[in-house]
Parts: structure tokens; C-alpha cells; sequence
């Protein structure tokens, strides 16, 4: 076989391991949710419209405040108070950037809470992918009257 027909096969052989958008998306709310500063939970979100990455946003603390890991969480009734979620803080970098995010989609590694939800909601964007089902079932419920596709992707193993 000539170079050029090993570098086509190699080619083509890549492009048969190559991921579809939605976890392609879902790849990087994963990775972004590295970034994470509370040791209870690490989420990430990528807010996207038309294939194209406008926000992400993690769980962390509010700005120029300490973060969890540095001096522990902040509990009220068994939930860390102190950090601000992935997808509010998406919402909020798409906003102090000027971003708009009307008509959008937004990938989350868990499905929101129901303040969350209320913000993606009120924000315009039109569908959630969650990797994984977390606590809040009202959500699921309010989405369809509110016009929002609430969709899963979590791994099934």
C-alpha cells in the first residue's frame, strides 16, 4: 500500500470514531466540570446555538470569595450554600460578555435544580441535555408547559 492510501485508510478510520454534537458538547461540560471548586459535587455547562459554544460556566464560589476547597462548604439543610451552579454561572459569563443566548442549548453533566431550571427557562434557551438525573424532579414536570425539551444522555452501562 503507497503512503498516500496508508494516510487516506488512517484517515478514514478516524473519522469513523468520531463523536456526534451532542457528546461532543457533553465531552466538554465534563471537562469544564474540572473546574469545579466544591468537593460535593463537580458540574459543568456549555451553553451552544448552532454548533457553536457561546458560555460554560462550573460550580464555584461567588467571585473573590474563597472557594469550598480552600475552606470548606457552607451547608443549610444538606446542600453546600456557598457556590453559585454551572449553569447559572454560564448564564451569568454569557450575560457579562455580551452573549446572547435566546433559541439556545445547553449541556449539563447533572439536570438542573429547580432555580436552575427557572433560569435557563426565563433565559430563552429551548433544550437541556443532562448527563445524569439529579434530585430535582420538578423540572421534568414544568418543562413541556414551559416549552423546554429536558433531554438525557445519560451513560447507560
Amino acid at each position: 500500500m503507497s503512503l498516500k492510501n496508508t494516510i487516506i485508510s488512517i484517515l478514514r478510520n478516524n473519522m469513523d470514531k468520531r463523536v456526534d454534537w451532542d457528546t461532543y458538547f457533553m465531552n466538554i461540560a465534563r471537562e469544564v466540570a474540572t473546574r469545579s471548586t466544591c468537593p460535593r459535587k463537580s458540574v459543568g455547562a456549555v451553553i451552544v446555538r448552532d454548533r457553536r459554544i457561546l458560555s460554560t460556566g462550573y460550580n464555584g464560589s461567588i467571585r473573590n470569595m474563597p472557594h469550598c476547597t480552600d475552606v470548606g462548604c457552607d451547608m443549610v439543610d444538606g446542600h453546600c450554600v456557598a457556590t453559585v451552579h454551572a449553569e447559572a454561572n454560564a448564564i451569568i459569563q454569557a450575560a457579562r460578555n455580551g452573549v446572547c443566548i435566546d433559541g439556545g442549548d445547553i449541556y449539563v453533566t447533572a439536570s438542573p435544580c429547580w432555580n436552575c431550571f427557572k433560569l435557563i427557562a426565563n433565559s430563552g434557551i429551548k433544550r437541556i441535555f443532562y448527563g445524569e438525573f439529579y434530585r430535582d424532579e420538578k423540572s421534568l414536570k414544568v418543562a413541556k408547559e414551559c416549552g423546554i425539551e429536558l433531554i438525557s444522555l445519560e451513560k447507560k452501562d
